[in-house]
Formats: C-alpha cells, structure tokens, sequence
C-alpha cells in the first residue's frame, strides 16, 4: 500500500464511463467488481492503521491524562491523506490489476 500516493490521485476525477464497461461489457458488473476491490482495500487499509495504533494503546482509561502522542498523529494524518479506497479500486480496474469472474457467465 505505501506505493498508492504516487500512481493514483488523491482527488475526484472525471472518467469516461465507457471505459469501465471495457473489460464486463456491463457497467453495472463493472461497478460491482470495483465496489467489492474498494471494501477490500478499504478493510486491509483499516487493519493496517488499527494494528499500528494498537501499539500506542493504554489500557488507563482517565479522561483527565489525555496526552497527545506526536507519532500517533502524524500515523493518522498519513492514512488520511491516502486515496479513497474507490479511487485506488477504480485505477486497479481500469489497469487490468483486478482479477474477477462471474459464475454465471461461466456457465454458458
């Protein structure tokens, strides 16, 4: 994950819906597969954040010794500038880096 900064962008863009469809012929089907990368991604990335935070947990729980861990935060802040999971799904996507199928069509 540390290479996503660089290859995808990290704001909304403007694509052209028929190049999604490419790959499925379908663009619901196309959404789909995206939609199902990006809760992927979206699990490993807060999976990963959880564990590195875990390190920083206490287990006192007074609300009076608050303190701000510098590490902690700057942690927080780089998963926060991250591309959204759908952006990162999508740039898979349309790279041919998403491996799918559809039993269905697989049938026939």
């Amino acid at each position: 994950m540390s290479n996503l900064k660089s290859t995808v962008p990290n704001s909304t863009v403007t694509r052209d819906v028929r190049m999604l469809d490419k790959d499925t012929d379908n663009i619901y089907e196309s959404v789909v597969v995206i939609s199902k990368r990006a809760n992927q991604i979206s699990s490993a990335l807060k999976e990963e954040l959880g564990n590195k935070l875990s390190e920083f947990a206490t287990s006192n729980d007074n609300l009076e010794e608050v303190f701000e861990n510098r590490e902690q935060i700057e942690i927080s802040k780089y998963y926060e500038r991250l591309p959204k999971p759908t952006l990162i799904a999508t740039q898979e996507f349309l790279d041919d880096r998403v491996y799918f199928r559809n039993p269905s069509k697989e049938n026939n």
